[in-house]
């Protein structure tokens, strides 16, 4: 009975020193938990980079949808409907103003051109023999003029004879570069058919519609930046030339006219054209895009603050603006010179403690911010 009783206290006892073990342990961790990541609380903490709120540059945009189209573009077509005999060009050639194209048959031409050319002579001839008789006296002042006509009428038709073979020589109306072509010798070509494409390209236009209440910060020569899908980010710089003298009645918009330096011909006419309007600039609060975390509709970041005993993030609500270079405008919610967790954000609880690291690259996001 006595060692019955014995045991029942031995294992009583070491129940309890298990449950008092136990509840020390989660004060310990409750404690040690408590200081590690409440307010103010002490520890390392998250290592995390800084960003410091400060004031950029933000450019106000005008952001419309253009087709590019050549500085001047023609289609080469026929006046007549002839056979072609000479191609004197290649496709894709770069050619120069006047350059001959194509030549059509002329055989009805050159003999008229023989027939003036002879008319031609025989008045020179006739001319030239009644002046001697008109020196010498044997010719009348009224036969020297007359030959003297005949002579000028015959030039005349040789001029307009040739003028008519010269239209059998299509040529370049500018410099430019010309398209494809399916005209080969032996084609008849039509009136109105095409022959070939040709565009000058050095430089290229894009119209854009402008809606009119923008009509106050427009002007020729304000700068304009476009992109194009096919070029991935890259901007190509140009400026507004000119802007149409009317107004679209339908959809209240006014159709400007850029034009773009366009050296190796890269942009093509009939592309697509992204182009932004610079309206004005303003400078505003930023902090990096990485700084920043959009829930639903709202915006945060994490500010990082001093607590009673180490840094600390805190979570506060944004409003965001503009997203231009990398940065992010703060319309409201931070003050210049506030610093941010810079990334990693997904990491951080709210009012956990942190650990600025790298405090020269803190340095640098602040001066890249300014």
């Amino acid at each position: 009975m006595i060692k019955r009783h014995f045991f029942l206290i031995i294992a009583g006892a070491v129940l309890g020193l298990m449950i008092v073990a136990v509840v020390l342990r989660m004060a310990f961790a409750e404690e040690e938990k408590g200081g590690g990541r409440g307010p103010g609380g002490g520890g390392r903490g998250q290592a995390v980079s800084q960003a410091v709120a400060a004031p950029r540059e933000f450019s106000d945009q005008i952001r419309v949808l253009g087709v590019a189209r050549g500085r001047r573009s023609v289609n080469i077509t026929s006046s007549t409907s002839e056979l072609v005999t000479r191609v004197l060009f290649t496709d894709g050639q770069r050619v120069a103003a006047g350059a001959p194209l194509v030549q059509l048959q002329a055989r009805e031409e050159d003999a008229a051109i023989a027939q003036a050319r002879a008319q031609v002579a025989r008045a020179q001839t006739m001319y030239e023999r009644y002046r001697t008789l008109n020196e010498q006296g044997f010719a009348s002042a009224a036969m020297l003029e007359q030959y003297e006509t005949e002579l000028e009428t015959a030039r005349a038709v040789l001029a307009a004879s040739q003028a008519r073979a010269g239209d059998r020589i299509i040529r370049a109306p500018f410099a430019g570069v010309l398209g494809l072509s399916t005209v080969t010798a032996g084609t008849l070509v039509n009136p109105g058919a095409v022959i070939a494409t040709l565009d000058d390209i050095d430089v290229v236009r894009v119209d854009f519609p402008i809606p009119e209440r923008y009509l106050s910060v427009l002007r020729p020569g304000v700068p304009i930046a476009a992109t194009i899908d096919a070029y991935g980010d890259e901007v190509f710089n140009g400026r507004i030339a000119l802007i149409d003298t009317r107004v679209n009645e339908a959809n209240r918009s006014i159709t400007a006219r850029a034009e773009i330096p366009n050296p190796g011909g890269r942009i093509r006419p009939g592309m697509a054209v992204r182009v932004a309007v610079q309206q004005g600039q303003r400078s505003s609060i930023a902090v990096p895009e990485a700084a920043i975390q959009y829930e639903g509709e709202g915006a945060f970041v994490y500010r990082i603050a001093n607590g009673e005993r180490g840094s600390i993030a805190q979570r506060v609500e944004v409003e965001a603006g503009a997203v231009e270079g990398g940065y992010v405008e703060i319309l409201s919610g931070l003050n210049n010179g506030d610093r941010v967790v810079g990334s990693g954000l997904n990491r951080i609880q709210p009012n956990a403690p942190v650990t600025v690291g790298g405090g020269q690259g803190g340095q640098r996001r602040q001066g890249a911010a300014q």
